[in-house]
Order: structure tokens, then sequence, then C-alpha cells
């Protein structure tokens, strides 16, 4: 328990420094002087860095053991926030955000390893659930703490703090953390058998649903403290209590989406109800007028936003056997984020553009509708990897080298 505990400690994070920049959105525009397109920029670059990385990333980690990745990123990760406190121009600040990219690929992917590690196979989408409830749970802290004080101390003061227990926590882990999986000889996936990964029907049908799944929840995450405040009339401090409280909600979401998923083996019937809640909820949200109405909607749309998560990530491993695991993480992801980017980057230019978020809302809604159709597709995949190995656990892709645990 206590291994399993400090990566996500560690894995958290990477949260605080994301969340900081959503919440505080608005102060840093002001401070900075950065248009809505500018700030949707700075979530972009460090989006896009952060994709391209991910199968270099998931290929490293298999290769040399995760560990050493995701102390190296978690240190690049912590410094950049750091930094980011300091800065006061633009260009700097897309800089230091395309380096946060570039660190927080290699806390990612590697951590996803790491913690399967103190898994059985069988509760696999469990300990991916559990990985992503870190980032949301210091979300909470953040997100109550936060605007108090803010107007006492700044909101640089508070990516310094946070920065400097980052710092603290990894030296904690590098310390006394697990060592993780043990790097077999030739036991991961090689660079020519890529190719043949890469036509695997699970890989794109995954990465199809991984690009509907982060482009709503970054959409949302990056946006949703301006949106609140810019078209719905809250305030600062009311936005920040809402986002502890859908960060409260999200966080055992996580875990418990991957619970159910390992409970009832159906990962593909929980992504599709997530996707389905999740499209009733953003066109609500749209459409709602009084501020009571807007909570609930937030507070359903956040159990939704990653119950899926494991599941969606453990299919692909399913399909084609564990020890690809590192690639198609990394695959996923890099599909996932190039959905984040996408809307990071266009919710801001539509906002800009017509002066409101309402079309980029509706996109999103359409992206769900096609996820739905994404799901059902997994679950044929799923079903027939499944008939054509009855007798194993872990259907593999024909490759060299035996297969590692995680």
């Amino acid at each position: 328990m206590w291994a399993i505990a400090l990566i996500v400690i560690c894995q958290s994070t990477q949260g605080l420094s994301l969340g900081g920049i959503a919440l505080f959105l608005p102060l840093i525009r002001d401070d900075v002087g950065l248009t809505f397109g500018q700030a949707g920029t700075l979530g972009a670059v460090s989006l896009l860095v952060f994709a391209a990385m991910q199968v270099p990333a998931g290929y490293l980690a298999d290769r040399y053991g995760p560990k050493r990745l995701f102390l190296l990123g978690l240190v690049g990760l912590n410094l950049c926030s750091l930094i980011f406190a300091l800065l006061d121009s633009f260009t700097l600040l897309l800089v230091n955000q395309a380096l946060s990219g570039l660190a927080r690929a290699f806390v990612f992917g590697p951590g996803l390893l790491l913690i399967t590690h103190e898994f059985p196979a069988h509760r696999r989408a469990t300990a991916l659930g559990l990985y992503v409830a870190g980032g949301f749970s210091s979300n909470v802290v953040l997100s109550l703490a936060g605007p108090t004080l803010v107007g006492y101390v700044g909101w640089r003061w508070i990516f310094i703090g946070f920065s400097l227990l980052g710092l603290g926590i990894t030296a904690l882990y590098w310390r006394a953390g697990s060592p993780g999986p043990t790097r077999q000889p030739d036991s991961y996936v090689r660079l020519r058998e890529l190719p043949g990964l890469l036509a695997h029907p699970v890989m794109w049908v995954a990465g199809g649903v991984q690009f509907v799944r982060y482009s709503v929840v970054n959409g949302l995450s990056f946006w949703l403290p301006t949106y609140l405040i810019a078209e719905k009339g809250f305030s600062l401090h009311t936005a920040g209590l809402l986002l502890a409280g859908a960060a409260v909600v999200t966080a055992p979401s996580n875990f418990l989406g991957g619970h159910v998923s390992d409970r009832l083996r159906r990962p593909a019937l929980v992504i599709g109800v997530s996707l389905a809640v999740l499209t009733a909820t953003i066109v609500a949200l749209v459409s709602a007028r009084s501020l009571p109405v807007v909570v609930v909607v937030v507070l359903v749309q956040a159990v939704f936003l990653q119950f899926y998560f494991g599941p969606l990530f453990e299919i692909p491993i399913r399909v084609l056997g564990v020890r690809t695991a590192g690639l198609t993480s990394g695959w996923s992801n890099l599909c996932a984020n190039i959905g984040g980017l996408s809307f990071a980057f266009g919710l801001g230019q539509v906002k800009d553009v017509t002066g409101s978020f309402a079309i980029g809302m509706y996109a999103m809604v359409g992206l769900c509708l096609l996820g739905l159709l994404g799901a059902y597709g997994l679950s044929v995949l799923l079903a027939r990897a499944t008939q054509a190995a009855p007798s194993a656990t872990e259907p593999a892709v024909p490759a060299t080298g035996p297969e590692r645990t995680l």
C-alpha cells in the first residue's frame, strides 16, 4: 500500500500544475496580458509536446525500466512549474509549457506501468483508474484553498509552494519507492514490431475513443473556470468551490470505474455508458441558466469524465498482450492528447471569434456520439480476441521474446 500511495501522490503533482493554470487563468491573463487565444496556445503547446512523446516514453519505459523515467519527469515537471511563476513573457511561458509537456510524458506512461505492477492482472483497470485519481484529489485541495490564498499571496507564490512540495515528494519516492517491474532481456516490444501493432484495429478504435475522451476532459478542465465566470456569471471564489466539488467526485470515480469494469468484465459497457452521460450533460451545461442547475450538471458530469479511463486503457492490453503495455498505453495517450490539444486551443479561438463557447461545446457533443460508436467497436474486437484465445487470460500479439508481467 505504501508503494501505491507514493506513486499516486507523485502523479498528483502534475494535477497541481495543470489545475493551477486552469484555475488562475483569468488572473494569469490579466497579469501577463494574454488574449484568450494566447492562453489556449499555452495549453496547446504543452499537450503537443506531451502527445508527441507518448510512444517514445512508452518504448523507453519498456526498454530501460519505468522508475528512472518517472523520477526524471517528476523533477522536470516541478522545476517547470516553479519557473512558470517567475515569468512575465508570453514567449517564455510558451517555452516553459513545452518543456513541461516533455516532463509530463515521462511521468504519465511510466507511472501507469509502475502502478499496474503493484496489482494482480485481473485488477488492472482498477489500478489504472486509481493512478489518475491522485491528480483530481490534488485539485480538490487547490480549488478549495487557491481562491482564498491567492488574495493574500498571489498566484505566483502558490505555484512556487506546490512546486517545492512536489520536489520534496519526488525525493521521498526516489529513496523509499518500489523499484517497479524488473526489466527482462528481450521482454520489450522491438521497434520493428511497431508497424504490426499499429496495423491492429484495436489500436485505431481505442485511439479514436481516446481522442474523444481527452478532448472533452481537457476542453472542460482547461476552460471551465473561465466559462463559468465569463458566461455563467460565477465569481472566482464560487467557481473554485464548484471545481473543488467536481474534483471531489471525479477522484473516486476514476477508481470506481475501473473497479466496476473489473467486476463486470465489460469494459466497453462502462465506456459507452460514460459517453452517453457526458453527451447529455454537455448539452445541459450550455442550456442551463440558473446557478443550481449548472452546479448539478457540472457535478454529474464530473463523475463520468474519467469514469472510463481504466477500462479504455486496459482493452488494447487485453487484446494485444501485457508485453505491449508501454507502447499501447503510449499510443492511446498520443491519440488522447491530440484531441486535448485541439480543444484546449480551439475553444479559446472560438471564444475570440464568436464571443461564446457554445460552438465548441456542441462540437464536444458530436465527438461523444462518435465515441459511442467506438465503444461498440471495442466490444466487438475484445469479444473476437477472447474467442480466438479462449484459454488465455492475456491474448498476445505475435512477437519475439517472452512476455513479462507488470
